[in-house]
């Protein structure tokens, strides 16, 4: 598994119909995971994972500080105009950092916050959404750029979409609205 990858090989590989049990596409399939996880998050334009991040940031002169990355788990550090705000100065939830007896003062670039963000583990429904347009891009391999097929005497028409509408829905829960 490839570091940012929002499923495993074995879970996709257990999924497909009927679940695959030789290694002949492992190699293919691996593709695909780290392909699809990394359109996924591009898509929501975040990343799922924990990591930490160093944002710097324009003082609005308000108490409330959004962040561009959820959610967000831990703070290392808030300067402001490079002071050091003590953590018992200001609280935080999965997006913001409220200062308590302060604001973040005005000024371009003057407020710089560290801390860590993301999951732990990939949600559920995200590595789910993950595991089915894998197999989407698996089965469909063989009729790449077809809109249609003509198989005794019936057409089949084949979906030209980015992904399936059930995994836009579940992913559209999680898309990141940058703050300004």
């Amino acid at each position: 598994m490839a570091l940012g990858d929002l499923t495993t090989l074995a879970n996709v590989k257990a999924y497909l119909s009927p679940p695959l049990t030789t290694t002949n596409d492992d190699a293919l399939l691996s593709r695909l995971v780290t392909a699809a996880s990394g359109f996924i998050q591009s898509w929501l334009n975040r990343t799922i994972a924990s990591a930490t991040y160093a944002e710097t940031r324009n003082g609005m002169g308000g108490a409330t500080l959004f962040l561009r990355n959820r959610p967000v788990t831990s703070v290392a550090s808030v300067t402001i105009d490079g002071v050091a705000v003590a953590a018992t100065d200001y609280r935080f939830d999965a997006g913001a950092i409220y200062l308590l007896h302060r604001s973040f003062a005005k000024g371009a670039q003057n407020v710089t916050v560290q801390y860590t963000a993301g999951y732990a583990a990939t949600p559920p429904e995200i590595e789910q959404a993950c595991i089915a347009l894998v197999a989407l891009r698996y089965k469909e391999r063989d009729r790449i750029g077809q809109a249609s097929k003509s198989l005794g005497g019936e057409v089949v028409s084949f979906q030209q979409k980015d992904m399936p509408a059930d995994v836009t829905t579940i992913l559209d829960q999680y898309i990141n609205v940058v703050p300004a």
